[in-house]
């Protein structure tokens, strides 16, 4: 009988590799973990929506406890999970929550994207008009009752004040304020101790008209003159520091740090009182986009000691 060609006995060896591989090890919860920390108003973005080895997401979670950070922001996307029958496959999303729960972490979820049938064809996952706020409202209403105590709060989409969030299609404050008027009553029916977070805008200086967003301070005070106030327990924010240092002084017209602070004057003058919750912050650390110091040595410090106070 005839040998098997060279690349015929490499497959013959891969395969028997792969049969003989041993079985995923087996995840457990583990006991009951409590954060110890100094600094209890730290979280981290995970991202661990597309990770999809349980033992990467527990030892995770374990690693944000071990930091020190008290909480997490996870995304959770519609469109990965509800079907046009219905179905809501729930087993990702409870395995990214079950774990935080476990190692004593406190979730912030954010849900955004829409799944085709929630949508015209061929628009992009951002995409969300009116005739799906219905859909996307019985949808977070169902995590927020599923994940009762075990999350704290839910963002409602990401940065409404670009295109891009929205599929590249125009949007307005207006229209933001009107899905939060619909999500808002789905989620405190669900689980009323469930937090509704609007926001995050992105920091952004475009003007009106631009195709690719509009000011946050703007789009802000387009918020809350349409009624925002009403149907949110607090604000999401995105806060980074582009070129600028921590303590830089903010002004309308620079995107840095403390800009944060021009969100916070315009919810008090509308007398909204409710916390801002920091869900992104940072800075890039290419040569490009170097904070404003004269050298490296003194950007490091800047950073690091805005880190403890």
């Amino acid at each position: 009988m005839p040998s098997l060609p060279l690349f015929g006995r490499a497959l013959l060896l891969l395969g028997l590799l792969v049969l003989i591989q041993p079985a995923p090890a087996l995840v457990v919860l583990g006991p009951m973990q409590v954060v110890e920390t100094a600094h209890p108003l730290v979280a981290v973005h995970t991202r661990l929506t597309d990770e999809v080895e349980e033992w990467k997401i527990q030892r995770t979670l374990q690693m944000v406890r071990e930091m020190g950070a008290t909480t997490i922001v996870e995304f959770f996307p519609w469109a990965y999970y509800q079907s046009a029958d219905g179905y809501i496959a729930w087993e990702h999303q409870d395995m990214v929550v079950n774990h935080a729960h476990q190692q004593g972490l406190q979730v912030i979820a954010r849900i955004g994207t829409s799944p085709d049938w929630a949508r015209p064809p061929e628009t992009e996952l951002n995409y969300l008009d009116a005739t799906a706020y219905d859909d996307f409202a019985a949808f977070t209403a169902a995590f927020a009752a599923r994940y009762a105590g075990k999350v704290q709060a839910i963002i409602v989409g990401n940065e409404p004040n670009l295109s891009f969030e929205w599929g590249y299609r125009p949007t307005t404050a207006e229209e933001y304020v009107a899905l939060l008027a619909v999500v808002y009553p789905a989620v405190k029916e669900a689980n009323p101790d469930m937090l509704v977070l609007g926001g995050a805008l992105a920091p952004t200086l475009e003007p009106e008209g631009s195709p690719w967003g509009l000011n946050d301070l703007v789009f802000l005070e387009r918020m809350y003159e349409a009624g925002a106030a009403e149907y949110m327990d607090g604000l999401a924010a995105h806060t980074y520091g582009f070129r600028f240092p921590p303590d830089a002084e903010p002004a309308p017209d620079l995107l840095n740090f403390r800009r944060v602070e021009l969100w916070r004057e315009i919810m008090l003058r509308y007398g909204d009182d409710s916390p801002i919750y920091i869900t992104e912050t940072g800075w890039n650390d290419h040569p490009l986009m170097d904070v404003s110091h004269p050298c490296p040595d003194e950007k490091l410090y800047g950073l690091f000691h805005a880190s403890y106070t």
